[in-house]
């Protein structure tokens, strides 16, 4: 099983980007392929979860768009991936916050986690 785990990553090695979890705001951006030419695209919205590890690890990003919930899995692996950005850390109590599809308005707001005071 090491082996094998060994092999994935010569293969598909995972790009360093900035710790997040679920709750926090971040904006991904990533290219995409329209005919024969690339543009660069972002998507920013809150993280519901993430799940997974090593190379086969993915996050999962919801949004709102026109008073529509739009979600966007995003492999860690994906070599279309070009940055990630934590725009707000937020407080929330659970790993993965499904609960939040269920909201709308300000009851789908997630406070945001204070910065730990430095002395």
């Amino acid at each position: 099983m090491n082996r094998i785990k060994e092999l994935e990553k010569q293969l598909n090695p995972v790009r360093e980007f900035p710790a997040f979890q679920a709750g926090d705001t971040i904006s991904v951006t990533y290219k995409i392929k329209e005919g024969n030419k690339e543009r660069p695209q972002t998507f920013t919205g809150v993280v519901i979860q993430r799940r997974g590890c090593g190379t086969t690890e993915t996050f999962t990003i919801r949004k709102m768009s026109g008073g529509v919930g739009v979600e966007r899995i995003f492999p860690f692996a994906n070599p279309s991936i070009e940055t990630i950005e934590v725009n707000k850390r937020g407080k929330v109590r659970r790993a993965r916050i499904f609960y939040l599809r269920k909201l709308t308005g300000k009851a789908s707001r997630i406070q945001e986690r204070k910065a730990p005071v430095k002395a």
